[in-house]
């Protein structure tokens, strides 16, 4: 029987969306059942898989609270299965704050819940002015002069390492 992998997210402007159906695709192409779901319509038990992969974006310092209140509702559960866990945040795009134990965030995520997971990464998220409304754009246009990152309205990078996801999602142990 194939191992069954259940990925969970949280997204705010849809990149983490992205490197969930990237994981996803390259679990399926090794010959693994995975099932993708958001905080909203996941209608399994975490115990339903082999293994369980959450992950979730920031927005203005702060994982999704849905996230955290999944993991401390399920937090028993997600310990007797194979898990990991993805940050995703464009602080991340400096290399000196791109891994967990360096990471703000992930750090800060690690200290509001009761549950460590057995893999973890963090990963750059996408900078694009145009998707975001008004007052958003103008929060993180500040927050990015304060971090030193690129200001103009017109921006749209795309931060994020798909090598590091891909060595990430083959590093999760399968059961």
């Amino acid at each position: 029987m194939k191992p069954k992998i259940g990925i969970l997210y949280a997204t705010v402007d849809g990149q983490t969306l992205k490197i969930c159906r990237f994981i996803q695709d390259l679990l399926v192409e090794k010959g693994y059942t995975v099932a993708l779901f958001t905080t909203e319509n996941f209608d399994k038990k975490v115990t339903d898989f082999d293994t369980f992969i959450i992950g979730a974006s920031i927005r203005y310092g702060k994982h999704n609270p849905k996230i955290i209140e999944f993991i401390n509702q399920n937090k028993s559960a997600l310990e007797k299965v194979e898990n990991a866990f993805f940050s995703v945040n464009l602080v991340a795009r400096k290399p000196e704050k791109a891994s967990p134990e360096t990471n703000p965030y992930f750090i800060k995520f690690l200290k509001e819940i009761d549950w460590v997971p057995k893999k973890s990464a963090v990963f750059a998220g996408k900078l694009d002015y145009q998707k975001y409304p008004f007052t958003d754009r103008l929060m993180i246009q500040l927050i990015m002069w304060m971090t030193k990152g690129p200001t103009n309205s017109k921006t749209k990078i795309e931060y994020t390492d798909w090598g590091k996801v891909k060595e990430f999602a083959n590093s999760i142990h399968i059961k």
